[in-house]
């Protein structure tokens, strides 16, 4: 490791820490040379990966990609960036561990919708409408429906959301909930 400063190849370590999740190796350096000090870190190199987009175009994974669309649908919902870290750790870590170097991004999609249902129903829907790209509210009550569904079958869901769902498949039905007055009394 040359120092950063003046080139002189050997240094110190003075510290070591994990760091990122423990995905990687924090080093605190000296330089034996000029005596200044850097930070490195190490981390595993894995076999890049490649994502097979909808148009049959590849690209490289991008871990920062996939955390940004995960941020914004995660906006204004009390999730901890924290917690969102791991979660883009837990799907990266998932798929490196495949034998084949080529995911679908349609594969990573529902990695992240899995997760996201039971961590943020609000983010599990946002995601779900761009991913999906949702063309009407016919979309969303399907979406709703299923995620209704899951959560059922897992821990349950408030009054408060299965009225929500019932007023928007009225009015996608047309029947009298339309009224203000209906949409009132089911907030």
């Amino acid at each position: 490791m040359r120092c950063p400063f003046c080139q002189h190849p050997d240094n110190r370590v003075l510290e070591s820490r994990s760091a990122e999740a423990s995905q990687s190796v924090r080093r605190r350096r000296e330089c034996l040379k000029c005596g200044r000090r850097f930070t490195t870190y190490e981390r595993i190199e894995y076999v890049p990966i490649a994502i097979i987009k909808r148009d049959g175009d590849r690209e490289s994974f991008d871990r920062s990609k996939l955390l940004r669309g995960i941020v914004r649908a995660c906006e204004k919902t009390g999730v901890g960036s924290a917690r969102l870290e791991a979660l883009v750790d837990e799907i990266e870590a998932e798929i490196q561990q495949r034998a084949v170097r080529e995911v679908p991004s349609t594969e990573i999609g529902e990695l992240v919708l899995q997760r996201l249902q039971f961590l943020s129903e609000v983010a599990y829907i946002r995601f779900a409408s761009v991913y999906r790209q949702f063309r009407g509210i016919r979309d969303f009550i399907d979406t709703l429906n299923h995620l209704q569904g899951c959560l059922n079958q897992g821990e349950g869901t408030s009054e408060a959301a299965e009225s929500s769902i019932d007023v928007v498949a009225g009015a996608e039905a047309g029947s009298e909930q339309e009224t203000p007055a209906a949409f009132m009394t089911h907030s």
